[in-house]
């Protein structure tokens, strides 16, 4: 107190208006002097008093001079008079509003600092320096850490122990960090700001999206594009120089225009999608961790980690940056991400303390912290050179691109056919030009006029190859597959593979887990029994003391779970899995356990933590007050039942298992009938003995599974979500089964599925439906085969059995569909045809193996991407349907016209506005079409059912024979029948085509159902493109003659056009109510070429030698023959 009360005497004034200041003391020396703000408000009252006093235009100082204080001890004395000196000599500027002070606030600060650091020093040579006021004022003041990135960086890439050792092991590089290792790094803004500015964010750099400009470069690398320019250039200047620049520019610029419009709304449409990828991308990368920040457990975003965060790693969890480990037990890593070694690695805090960004927890759970991230990393450079364009396609992709080959190879040929008919009928002098006169008179005709016919005859043909291939289904599918992706993520489904949207349209067998995804994994202990006494709420009084004091080291010390108690709420925050919270919980505010208290009185010497396939978790703990060592199991009921000999009472009396196990074995059957999760706890006290060599390095032995002591069974309530009973009955009217996998014993098992319409409950349950993982796992490969479609639970499962009934289902030719949360999920997650992972209880290892993330675990959503599955493909169909109709239609009418006079009816500009509609606007309406419910009640699509069915082919050949029909008539009778001149005959064709695809996109948004006008209402984007349609082709009709090489018509002539195509309307209902066979019409050719194949072989068996020297086949090999044939 002495230095300070000098200090106090020499300031004066000065600290006359300082009422508080606290000092902390934090680590060994005095770091923070906390200043009251009430010094600097005070100190500017007493200037302005000072002000008030004297007039307010007086002496005006033309130099300021800052404010501060000299450590050295002559001035001491002097410091308070020379200070209150200085500031009445300053002049406040009235005309200012006499609050011009900033640079004597700021002097005082400076001050302010210079007298903190006095009484800093001060208070470090005395035990106690200023009195505590009750008054405190916080004041955050950033530290800044005290070693290089780059040696950090170094030193874990190279696991370099010696460094590690020379920069004083983990806890220096904490220190050196500023990391408190048992509460994290302070959680202010600020801090975390500062932190990322000087280590880097957790981010890796990406090469910069694809823009715009690439893409429509990358639409005109088509060759058929270039061609089409290359036609344009041509005419462009041939029809200048025959008709000038005003005249001649119509058809080349024309092309050019519609060939840039096609180009450029196929690449907006590319980009688009590409932009929604990329963002989806970004949403499956932001995975959630949990780190200990002002010694609270937070889950924050991967990206908002910094270097000297403390980070928990749990089995299945992804490392998300470079470290070093903490603290922890059993930790396993497989690094083969960096590696590319398989075998995983042994973490801990002597021989390898180095942890990976982007390795893989596959045991244990551990603490970590943060040294490097982002770039920093080895995983974020890797990550960053591959980052680039995906260009994986989807196996319906890969059908569409050879459906497109084929039916391109198709208007390739059409389109040289017709070239070539009209080179000949031009050099024949067949064709005649306007006025009727022959357009080829030998040497008569200008060679100018000969390329201008020949590049219009190219452009021709270029056009109908253009129109021909179905360039619009690669998009349709791009489309389809984004806009599903967006609904899809509203409808808490998040698609990590392309190929998984229309996969699921395709399934046949739903294999589910049980808690999260059909109950609400929201655990809450509703039973307790201690022995054959069950413990009712709020009476664990009646519990002797020791028995509930090794009940608390049973849930309190083997956990995974945290518990904080906060000093503002009465209520403790519990984090960890929700069968960890719900024990903890209710131990906490049931059993009154101090988690605190627990871990002070006990070391853990070995922990063998929970997975799905042992179904417990062990601890080996060592007392603090007498050195005994202690074993405390926890897990699946009857198991560690199985591990027992004898069990406690309340009383705490010990009793022998021999005659009472059937007992208990009852109550837990009883238990788990009325749908609860039975869990289990055992201890058992290790003898001298048994602890084996002191010098023995490995504590595994410790963990004794035999002779253990029952101390009781909680009983866990876990209810059925609201809707998924209806989700399961919305799947089987859709043909598809689901079946339940779970770790539960069979009872629970039975029970929940009974509840969630999975069995049913009028029926009786018979050994077929209901089987256990070791039975299954047991059987033969026959017997698994025979029972596998009738098995609908299968309790006490391991990751194995999940995996065995995968591949028995896919060889009885299902596709299986696999839910999984857990990292021994990720075997049966990929070995499905469809992964499909939790979002909220899921590891990382899980969701990786997945193709799609069910974000709220709800198995409702489950059968929502299975409605989406089968939405997008059926989708494509009605787009393939709507294109081939077109395809069909255009082929025919040009290439009949061309070879019967000579030219095509549709022109260049025409066909590629036809192809706009048919293409991008036509994808773009077809392909957002919502699912209905109509989809969830067809038959799941088979593996090898063909893409364009029966149905398409009844719809799509009705409606192209239609308008071939109707346009041929226009084209040979059109000039009579309306009396009109050529020119507007065809445009009359040219209206009446476009219109008839309008009409028929209505068609084409039901295959089988007669209302095509259903929900309608709600694709709005449907009926603007629709609409955008009509106006522009009444704008090229009208409008832009010269442009589209149109005539205007009257009302009468447009009546006719629209009626014409309204037709297609009712030929859809008649044509829909015609019933087709089942076998794909395609198969009829096949079927036919096989039997003509035999037919042959069989005569060729009749003219070889042994025929003839009458060796005949056998009875057998007759009747074999005779069948084949038939």
């Amino acid at each position: 107190m002495t230095g300070t009360h000098n200090l106090h005497n020499a300031c004066g004034v000065l600290l006359h208006g300082i009422t508080s200041i606290t000092i902390i003391r934090a680590r060994k020396r005095w770091r923070i002097a906390i200043c009251s703000i009430r010094f600097m408000v005070s100190l500017a009252r007493e200037i302005v008093s000072k002000g008030k006093i004297h007039d307010s235009r007086i002496l005006r100082s033309h130099f300021y001079t800052s404010l501060a204080l000299e450590p050295s001890s002559s001035h001491r004395g002097g410091t308070s008079s020379t200070l209150l000196h200085r500031i009445t000599t300053v002049t406040i500027s009235k005309a200012h509003k006499r609050w011009r002070i900033a640079y004597i606030v700021i002097s005082s600060l400076r001050l302010m600092v210079s007298l903190a650091n006095k009484i800093i020093v001060k208070g470090n040579s005395h035990e106690s320096g200023i009195s505590k006021s009750h008054s405190y004022t916080a004041l955050y003041i950033s530290c800044v850490p005290s070693i290089d990135q780059t040696r950090l960086t170094e030193m874990v890439l190279e696991k370099d122990v010696v460094d590690l050792r020379r920069l004083g092991g983990v806890e220096g590089i904490a220190n050196a960090l500023k990391t408190d290792l048992e509460k994290g790094i302070n959680s202010h803004d600020e801090e975390v700001r500062r932190r990322r500015e000087m280590f880097g964010a957790n981010k890796y750099q990406k090469p910069p999206p694809k823009g715009l400009l690439l893409f429509v470069m990358d639409a005109f690398k088509d060759y058929t594009i270039l061609i089409l320019l290359i036609c344009a250039a041509l005419a462009l200047g041939f029809g200048i120089k025959e008709h000038g620049v005003l005249e001649g520019w119509y058809e080349g610029g024309s092309i050019f225009v519609a060939v840039f419009v096609v180009v450029v709304v196929s690449a907006v449409s590319n980009f688009k999608q590409e932009r929604q990828f990329d963002k989806l991308s970004k949403l499956s990368n932001n995975i959630k961790v949990d780190v200990l920040r002002d010694a609270r457990r937070y889950k924050i975003s991967i990206f908002d980690i910094v270097v000297g965060d403390v980070i928990f790693l749990n089995i299945g969890d992804q490392v998300p940056a470079d470290g070093l480990f903490l603290a922890g037990h059993s930790l396993q890593i497989d690094e083969s991400s960096m590696t590319g070694e398989s075998d995983h690695v042994e973490v801990d805090s002597t021989v390898n303390p180095f942890l990976f960004s982007g390795s893989k927890v596959v045991d244990g759970y551990a603490r970590m912290l943060v040294t490097s991230v982002g770039m920093n990393t080895a995983w974020g450079e890797m990550m960053s050179s591959i980052s680039g364009d995906s260009t994986d396609r989807t196996p319906l992709q890969a059908r569409l691109d050879k459906l497109t080959t084929s039916i391109g190879k198709i208007g390739l040929a059409v389109a040289l056919l017709v070239l070539v008919v009209l080179l000949i009928r031009y050099f024949t002098g067949n064709t005649r030009d306007k006025d009727g006169k022959k357009e080829y008179n030998g040497s008569q005709t200008d060679l100018d006029n000969v390329f201008d016919a020949i590049v219009h005859f190219v452009a021709a043909a270029v056009t109908i190859v253009v129109v021909a291939i179905p360039e619009g289904l690669p998009l349709a599918v791009t489309l389809t597959l984004a806009y599903s992706m967006k609904r899809m993520m509203a409808d808490q489904a998040m698609v990590r593979k392309l190929s998984a949207c229309e996969t699921m349209g395709s399934a046949t067998v739903i294999c589910t887990d049980k808690t999260g995804t059909l109950t609400l994994n929201e655990m809450k202990v509703s039973k307790f029994w201690i022995g054959q006494e069950s413990v009712e709420e709020d009476s664990s009084s009646g519990i002797a003391e020791h028995v509930l004091k090794l009940f608390h080291q049973g849930v309190g010390l083997n956990t995974t779970g945290t518990v904080y108690k906060p000093a503002s709420a009465s209520e403790p925050e519990i984090s960890g899995s929700p069968t960890e919270k719900a024990i903890l919980s209710w131990a906490v505010l049931q059993l009154c356990m101090d988690v605190e208290k627990l871990k002070q009185g006990y070391t853990i010497l070995h922990v063998e933590t929970f997975n799905s396939e042992k179904k417990r978790s062990g601890v080996a703990i060592r007392k603090t007050a007498d050195d005994s060592i202690h074993v405390l199991w926890k897990g699946a009921a009857e198991m560690i039942l199985a591990m027992c000999s004898s069990y406690y009472e309340s009383s705490g009396i010990t009793k022998s298992l021999d005659e009472d196990r059937a007992k208990i074995e009852k109550i837990i059957q009883g238990m788990a009938a009325s749908s609860l999760r039975c869990i289990a706890f055992a201890h058992k006290q290790i003898s001298e003995e048994e602890t084996g060599c002191p010098n023995d390095k490995t504590t595994r032995h410790l963990l004794r599974e035999d002779d253990l002591t029952l101390l009781g069974i909680v009983g866990l309530k876990d209810p059925c979500r609201e809707g998924a009973k209806k989700a399961v009955e919305t799947c089987r009217l859709a043909g598809v089964e689901i079946k339940m996998i779970t770790g539960d014993n069979i009872f629970t098992a039975k029970a929940i599925a009974t509840e969630c319409g999975i069995l049913d409950p009028n029926h009786q349950i018979n050994g077929e439906q209901v089987v256990d993982g070791a039975e299954f796992r047991n059987y033969t490969h026959e017997e698994r085969m025979e029972r596998v479609e009738k098995i609908r639970v299968m309790a006490r499962s391991s990751p194995f059995d999940k995996v065995l009934m995968v591949q028995c289902l896919k060889q009885k030719g299902h596709v299986v569909a696999v839910t999984g949360d857990g990292t021994n999920d990720a075997p049966a997650l990929k070995e499905a045809d469809i992964g499909l992972s939790m979002g909220i209880q899921g590891t990382e290892v899980a969701k990786e193996s997945s193709d799609i993330v069910i974000l709220d675990d709800n198995f409702t959503s489950v059968a929502t991407v299975l409605m989406w599955g089968r939405c997008v493909y059926n989708n494509i169909q009605k787009f393939i349907q709507f294109q081939l109709t077109v395809n069909v239609a255009a082929l025919v009418i040009n290439f009949i016209a061309a070879v019967s006079v000579g030219e095509v009816p549709l022109t260049a500009v025409q066909l590629l506005w036809v192809n706009l509609i048919m293409d991008s606007l036509g994808a773009l309406a077809l392909a957002t079409e919502r699912p209905t419910a109509e989809l969830m009640q067809r038959s799941p699509v088979g593996r090898t059912e063909p893409l364009i069915t029966n149905i398409m082919w009844r719809n799509l050949l009705a409606q192209a024979f239609f308008q071939i029909s109707i346009l041929l008539t226009l084209q040979f009778k059109g000039e009579s029948i309306f009396h009109v001149r050529q020119e507007v005959k065809d445009t009359l064709i040219f209206n009446t085509f476009v219109l008839c695809q309008v009409f028929n996109e209505f068609n084409s948004r039901s295959m089988e159902k007669m209302n095509v006008f259903k929900g309608i209402h709600k694709n709005l984007l449907f009926i603007g493109i629709v609409g955008s349609t009509i106006i522009l082709q009444v704008v090229m009709v009208e409008f832009l003659n010269k442009f589209a090489d149109t005539e205007r018509l009257d009302g009468l002539q447009w009546a006719v056009c629209i009626a014409i195509a309204a037709l297609s309307w009712p030929i859809c209902w008649i044509v829909k109510s015609v019933p087709v066979p089942d076998k794909p019409f395609l198969n009829y050719p096949k079927r036919a070429k096989v039997i003509f194949r035999r037919i042959t072989n069989f005569f060729n068996q009749m003219e070889s030698p042994s025929f003839k020297l009458g060796i005949r086949p056998g009875k057998s090999s007759s009747r074999r023959i005779a069948y084949r044939m038939g």
